[in-house]
């Protein structure tokens, strides 16, 4: 008697894994119980900002400046788009374009302003000779917290333009961002957001039992971030106390070392002493270098990965580091040490809703490829047969009527398969846009660029050994979890 499916036990093993909006998705195999260490990175990592609310202050904030340096005051009123960039993106500072990579380099799409590029203004700009993202020309737009730079930007070059204003785009994005950088530095956004912290930051309920579950099962946490003493003490006080919290009695209580102002990415070269900090609010020079061993419930700053890495007592392959920064958190310990990585990727959720709406879709679009190989196949098999007898025709001065016929009938088949190849491709084009616009209006799918990963999938699948939507995920998966990457197949193996 054959054996009902699934099996029950598989049933109930199925029935534990988590929804995939709360998944840890595996690149490379990862297991907890070799992982001594779990540290993590505070901003858009542990602390969740409300993405449109800050951007808007980020912009208003930048316009503001760029004001003050003597850009016309219609920046203060122009129309901008905070839905408008993803990451993943490239500022062209030499044109003034965004523009979006697969991961072989080829542009799939490009806008300047709020205008997108045809199909022949990208060829030329791009497709003509060899595009090279590392040089100063480009700039990566690598997290959630460089978004509003592209926003400010684009609307800045689509709005100045309009009025006829000469643009240097390359001076433009580096006053945008040095306007950026200045606002966080003197207050107009940090001090925004701690003054309204539910405004700009979302509360994870799940956060503190998260920490705490790692901590009991062994596991010894640190926290390694570029924000400044204040400003971490006050964010991680509102995370981890309060309403919702363990029975810690401070959020100092969950880390072993909390080390701030950590300089990424530079911090993974070099080796900068660990300074302590005495007073939250002492400027930098007032910091002092550490002598001995960390103290639980002190602060530190600055530090290098070779300096921070002799602190923890382990070997460097049993630290998971968690981050948002596919640069400076995931990119670079990947390349320069031993640890291991987990993204946090707030987009995941969009992302994979979109993704199953569009499934029949995709579906229908690997078909109409199918359907079009084939009719491309059967047109050069036409077309070298309507060749042949147009050759046998010209060489013999005619021909019988019987190879007229069928050199004719070559010939109409090839017209009929043009035409169907064109409808299989206005099909095709249109389908592709439907689904791109499900993920997102401009430029779809983070991880795709049409058929193809993208430059930024592409980073993930190459340097972070996880990626999930949010810290507190960890929680659906046990202490000693195994998390073991799908079995990866080269073309060859899909046939």
């Amino acid at each position: 008697m054959q054996l009902p499916l699934p099996l029950p036990e598989l049933a109930q093993i199925a029935s534990t894994l988590p929804g995939p909006e709360d998944r840890v998705y595996v690149n490379r195999s990862l297991r907890l119980d070799q992982i001594d260490w779990v540290g993590f990175d505070m901003d858009y990592t542990l602390a969740i900002y409300h993405q449109e609310e800050m951007d808007r202050l980020s912009i208003e904030a930048t316009c503001n400046k760029l004001c003050e340096r003597g850009y016309p005051d219609t920046l203060l009123g122009m129309k901008y788009r905070t839905n408008f960039p993803i990451r993943g993106l490239l500022v062209d500072r030499k044109l003034g374009n965004v523009i979006k990579m697969d991961r072989f380099k080829y542009v799939k799409r490009a806008y300047h302003g709020m205008r997108e590029l045809t199909r022949e203004e990208r060829r030329q700009a791009y497709h003509t000779r060899r595009l090279r993202p590392a040089s100063s020309r480009y700039h990566w737009v690598d997290s959630l917290y460089a978004l509003s730079e592209v926003t400010v930007y684009s609307a800045a070059i689509e709005a100045l333009e309009a009025t006829g204003e000469s643009v240097d785009p390359d001076q433009l994005f580096a006053d945008v961002r040095e306007c950026i950088d200045l606002s966080h530095r003197d207050g107009s956004i940090l001090d925004a957001i701690l003054a309204d912290l539910p405004r700009y930051v979302y509360r994870d309920p799940a956060l503190a039992q998260t920490l705490h579950a790692l901590r009991s099962s062994g596991k010894r946490l640190f926290l390694l971030t570029n924000s400044y003493p204040a400003y971490t003490e006050r964010m991680m006080t509102y995370l981890l106390e309060g309403p919702g919290a363990t029975s810690y009695r401070s959020w100092r209580n969950y880390f072993e070392l909390v080390v701030t102002a950590a300089g990424k990415p530079s911090f993974f070269a070099g080796d900068t002493p660990v300074m302590k900090v005495a007073n939250l609010d002492d400027p930098p020079e007032r910091w002092v270098p550490l002598e001995g061993k960390v103290t639980r419930g002190s602060t530190y700053a600055s530090g290098s990965f070779a300096t921070l890495q002799a602190l923890l007592d382990t070997s460097p392959d049993r630290v998971l580091y968690v981050g948002d920064h596919i640069y400076g958190d995931v990119l670079k310990a990947t390349k320069t040490t031993a640890w291991r990585t987990m993204l946090i990727l707030q987009e995941m959720d969009v992302e994979l809703a979109a993704n199953a709406e569009s499934q029949h879709s995709i579906a229908r679009l690997d078909g109409l490829l199918e359907i079009r190989d084939q009719l491309l196949d059967d047109l050069r098999d036409h077309q070298a047969e309507a060749r042949r007898l147009q050759r046998k025709k010209e060489n013999e001065g005619g021909l019988e009527a019987a190879y007229e016929a069928s050199r004719v009938r070559h010939k109409r088949a090839v017209d009929r398969l043009r035409q169907r190849l064109k409808v299989i491709e206005a099909e095709y084009d249109q389908l592709e846009a439907g689904v791109d616009h499900r993920f997102h209006p401009y430029w779809g799918s983070l991880f795709k660029a049409g058929p193809e990963v993208s430059a930024f999938g592409h980073q993930v699948e190459n340097y972070a050994s996880l990626y999930t939507a949010r810290v507190s995920n960890l929680r659906h998966y046990a202490p000693l979890h195994y998390f073991h990457s799908p079995r990866d197949r080269m073309p060859h193996e899909l046939v």
